[in-house]
Order: structure tokens, then C-alpha cells, then sequence
């Protein structure tokens, strides 16, 4: 595993927040002295534009003790992403920690996750990774061997890519879905429920 520290802050109970790029994920990692009335932690992401939240790490509530949280980013992208933390009481108050920045760390291999949620109903997200530029292909098939649809058709950097697919117009059942790049392909099932 690939993890460097790219930065560290101090924001009211929030300490050590640190940022790595390990192929294809960002693992952010924070701890706090003492915690009251604490909720949790909604995770923030920037690359362009507005922050948006990626997830929620449950708080312990009020504690006199260290506590550790870990996060974990599988939608990163290439380019430079800024993320923080908007730590949140029961009561609704809340405050944000600095920003961490992650610079771009192009991923070693070509890549293809399994989707998540799998089974899903009607959105999952699909995540895969390049090595180098190159023609993109993200092609999705039913179970015969039809071409259902072109997810993505575009020339990419090399980095690490998410796609959300909303599957509300297909019919239940499994699908197959293949990226291709260059002479690198890779297959994998998804399963649709209504």
C-alpha cells in the first residue's frame, strides 16, 4: 500500500487530519482528544467548484478518551481533490477542520472494482482505474451478450474514475459490464433488482 501524509491541522477537538493517494483511493485519517455531544463527521470533497459530502462517520458522543476514525475515498479522480471535515453535534452546531489537498498519484495498474451497492436498485456506482491515457471504453451487456449501453466512450488520463449508473429503465436481472483501454480490457457481473 501507497499512503503518504500530505498535510495536518488542528480544529477545536479534530487532530492529525491526513490525506493519502493509495491507487485509486484517498484514506483520510483524523483522531480527537475528547469528544462532547459529538455526532459525527460529514466528509467533504472539492476538485472544482462546491464542496460536496461523500460520506458520514458516526461520532462517539461525549468521551474523555482518544478516539480514531479512518474514511475512505474509492471516487477519486486525477487532478488535485481537497477535502474536510464538518464535525457535527447532536444539538445541530458544527465546525469544519482545515482542508487536506491530495495531489494526483497515477494508479501502477488498469483496474476495474466491483460495482457498489451490488445488487443495487436503481443506482450503483462503478469504479476503475488507468494507467495511462488512452480511449476509454465502459460498455454494459445483458446476460446474452447485448450491448445495453455506452456508460463512457472518451480519452481519459491516467487515474482513478467513478461512474454512478442508474439502471431505472432496464429490467431486473444480471448485467455485464467491460472497460476497455488500449489492449487492457476487464469484465465483471452486476446484479439489477426491482
Amino acid at each position: 500500500m501507497r499512503f503518504s501524509v500530505i498535510d495536518v491541522c488542528t480544529v477545536d477537538d479534530i487532530r492529525g487530519i491526513s490525506a493519502g493517494a493509495d491507487d485509486g483511493s484517498v484514506v483520510l485519517q483524523w483522531s480527537t482528544a475528547t469528544e462532547t455531544n459529538n455526532r459525527g463527521f460529514s466528509v467533504q470533497k472539492k476538485t472544482t467548484g462546491e464542496w460536496i459530502s461523500i460520506g458520514f462517520v458516526n461520532g462517539t458522543g461525549t468521551s474523555t478518551k482518544m478516539n480514531s476514525y479512518t474514511f475512505t475515498d474509492n471516487g477519486y479522480s486525477s487532478g488535485k481533490t481537497y477535502y474536510r471535515l464538518k464535525q457535527i453535534d447532536f444539538d445541530g452546531t458544527f465546525a469544519y477542520s482545515n482542508e487536506v489537498e491530495v495531489e494526483n498519484l497515477k494508479p501502477l495498474t488498469f483496474g476495474l472494482s466491483q460495482n457498489y451497492p451490488n445488487p443495487f436498485n436503481p443506482s450503483t456506482v462503478i469504479n476503475y482505474q488507468i494507467p495511462e491515457k488512452g480511449n476509454v471504453s465502459l460498455k454494459l451487456f445483458d446476460i446474452l451478450g447485448n450491448e445495453v449501453a455506452t456508460l463512457v466512450s472518451a480519452e481519459q488520463e491516467a487515474g482513478s474514475y467513478n461512474h454512478t449508473f442508474n439502471a431505472s429503465g432496464l429490467a431486473s436481472g444480471t448485467y455485464i459490464y467491460k472497460l476497455s483501454s488500449g489492449e487492457n480490457v476487464s469484465v465483471r457481473k452486476m446484479t439489477f433488482i426491482k
